[in-house]
């Protein structure tokens, strides 16, 4: 007898450790949410790949903090919405540590705007500088399609 609950002792750890690996994903990975928190922007052309990545992901992408520059793309995100405390910035597009705007990029971004949004990025922000920044119930009043997060207070 002691032969055969050894060799069942010893296949039982590995059994055990198997069951771990099979067991649920992290609660991170179970979430229906994507925060994109506190986002400086970057290359405009990588932020347009995120964002497709973001859209086939069939989470809510939740803007939360400030978004700046390329992020501002993200906010017409067909399933994104914005934090009620969320501070959104824009200005021109720059080749990085210039001020140079390069052309057609400005243009790239409009085409992601809609509404308000889109009339004041047009209207001068796409050539500025200096950080316009609105925040997210002003976005809102700006472009009435984006929403504010009801799953996130205060």
């Amino acid at each position: 007898m002691t032969r055969i609950r050894r060799p069942l002792a010893l296949l039982a750890v590995p059994l055990l450790a198997l069951a771990c690996l099979t067991t649920a994903p992290p609660a991170q990975a179970q979430q229906s949410f994507i925060d994109i928190t506190n986002n400086r922007g970057g290359n405009v052309l990588q932020m347009v790949q995120r964002r497709s990545e973001l859209e086939r992901s069939g989470k809510t992408v939740r803007i939360r903090g400030y978004c700046r520059s390329a992020c501002t793309i993200l906010t017409t995100l067909p399933n994104a919405c914005l934090g009620p405390r969320a501070r959104i910035g824009f200005h021109a597009p720059r080749i990085p540590n210039t001020q140079i705007i390069p052309p057609y990029v400005d243009q790239i971004m409009g085409n992601f705007y809609r509404n308000g949004i889109r009339d004041r990025w047009f209207g001068g922000w796409n050539r500025s500088i200096e950080m316009q920044v609105i925040s997210a119930r002003e976005y809102v009043r700006l472009d009435p399609q984006a929403r504010i997060c009801g799953s996130i207070r205060g």
